[in-house]
């Protein structure tokens, strides 16, 4: 148990230096090559910030353990939303600015309708992962011509002031290469941790996936929302949390559908599911703004941080009945 939760302690700091690492290298890669800020930021910082969760959703899948795959996918959308910007809103209420953030609002919701509809059937198949990652690609293409168009988007300004600085592209190439191998490295670390300490406690992989991996995966998207929010940039802390989101359920809840077909985990679809949902029209009601500007205040962020910390309760209650 003491090796087991050292490997998860470490995998957790590995994973949150190596996707920085990666971070770092492919923006300053893609800088250099003449990409505008505003594709940086919204796909190769949104890829970054998820790519924990994609590695340990995939090795999980790899290792026969779906079930904390698929609870990493949606416990990170629900501490993302729950957890990270009801912190965020704490710390400095939020105002929402940017038309493209207010486009992705409505694309997130249409996204979780899909995923809905494929995964209804209570299994994951190849199929559905394949139609899954095949949506995102489509929704990639169609973020970086949004970029290209809106360049007097307010993000366009934050994501120009957040890359990182000048550096050769060999240089970049190589902290691109480091990231990414401690990125696999780290993965494998705190999924053979996760599993063990799940084993040892009795309780599900699902479980384990939903609560201690979501949480460590998600803290990337915990520092740059409220970096973010305290530079003043609070297009970017909303925008973090709506890319990543749309990122884990068609990527990182696709992979386990590819890799390790099979049916769902039994609460998946009554609890999990459907508490993702109402969150996520929470967020919408009190951030979207139909008349002016949107805006999340510091009771809101309390009343999301309520709301994860009665999640987790109502996880331990469900897994012991």
């Amino acid at each position: 148990m003491l090796l087991s939760s050292l490997s998860v302690l470490a995998g957790f700091a590995l994973l949150i230096w190596g996707a920085d690492r990666f971070v770092l290298g492919a923006s300053a890669t893609a800088r250099n090559l003449g990409v505008a800020p505003m594709i940086i930021g919204l796909t190769i910082v949104g890829f970054g910030t998820s790519a924990p969760e994609m590695l340990v959703s995939a090795m999980a899948s790899w290792d026969g353990n779906p079930g904390l795959a698929v609870g990493n996918a949606l416990g990170s959308n629900i501490t993302n939303v729950a957890l990270i910007l009801g912190t965020t809103a704490l710390v400095t209420p939020l105002s929402v600015r940017s038309e493209t953030l207010r486009r992705e609002f409505p694309l997130l919701f249409a996204v979780m309708l899909l995923v809905l509809l494929l995964i209804m059937g209570g299994t994951l198949g190849r199929l559905d992962g394949v139609l899954m990652l095949s949506g995102m690609g489509l929704i990639l293409f169609w973020m970086v011509g949004l970029a290209k168009r809106d360049r007097r988007d307010p993000m366009a300004a934050e994501y120009a002031a957040e890359l990182p600085p000048s550096m050769s592209t060999g240089r970049a190439l190589i902290w691109l290469a480091i990231g990414l191998a401690v990125l696999l490295a780290s993965s494998r670390m705190l999924v053979w941790g996760a599993v063990n300490i799940a084993h040892t406690l009795g309780v599900s992989d699902l479980v384990i996936g939903l609560t201690v991996v979501a949480i460590g995966t998600s803290l990337p998207e915990l520092a740059a929302s409220v970096m973010s929010a305290l530079k003043g940039e609070h297009d970017i802390a909303i925008g973090n949390v709506i890319g990543s989101n749309i990122f884990n359920l068609l990527v990182v809840l696709g992979l386990p559908g590819i890799i390790r077909p099979g049916p769902l985990p039994m609460h998946v679809l009554t609890r999990d599911y459907p508490f993702m949902i109402a969150l996520t029209l929470a967020l919408f009601a009190m951030a979207y703004g139909f008349r002016a500007p949107g805006r999340l205040t510091r009771v809101e962020g309390a009343l999301l941080l309520l709301a994860f910390a009665g999640y987790q309760v109502l996880l331990l209650y469900t897994e012991k009945t």
